[in-house]
């Protein structure tokens, strides 16, 4: 089974926040070199309803970080911002989403059309998707 399968599976269903949550989480590990589950931290500020909560399963499934564990911690917040921490390298980014990519997410109206925009995003490059908003090395 795929990771986008597993996200689904875990999830319930395929939405586009759910997958921007998994990208990100991927993207983020990668900028700081940091390996999942342990010796990371993740700091992540969204408006906490939904569907943009939905970003916070991706982003558990990617990073390894979770509620549970108590190494990722979620914050009410009017912003997207996600910090990822490697605790061991001591360095963090901070990532948003792209502005457009903002945009079309908050116009999606019907599940069809949502459906169809994770897909789309599922094959974007994260480059596109993402912004790094301050990173520490």
């Amino acid at each position: 089974m795929n990771k986008l399968n597993s996200a689904i599976k875990f999830h319930g269903h395929l939405g586009p926040w759910l997958v921007m949550g998994l990208l990100l989480g991927e993207y983020g590990l990668k900028k700081i070199k940091a390996k999942k589950y342990f010796g990371l931290k993740v700091d992540a500020k969204l408006p906490y309803r939904k569907p943009v909560s939905c970003f916070v399963d991706g982003l558990q499934l990617s990073s390894g970080c979770t509620l549970g564990k108590r190494n990722i911690k979620v914050i009410n917040s009017r912003n997207i911002e996600i910090k990822l921490t490697n605790l061991i390298k001591r360095n963090h980014i901070i990532l948003g989403i792209d502005d457009e990519i903002l945009r079309r997410l908050k116009n999606l109206k019907t599940h069809d059309e949502s459906e169809d925009f994770a897909d789309k995003i599922y094959r974007m490059k994260p480059q596109t998707l993402f912004k790094i908003l301050r990173k520490v090395s």
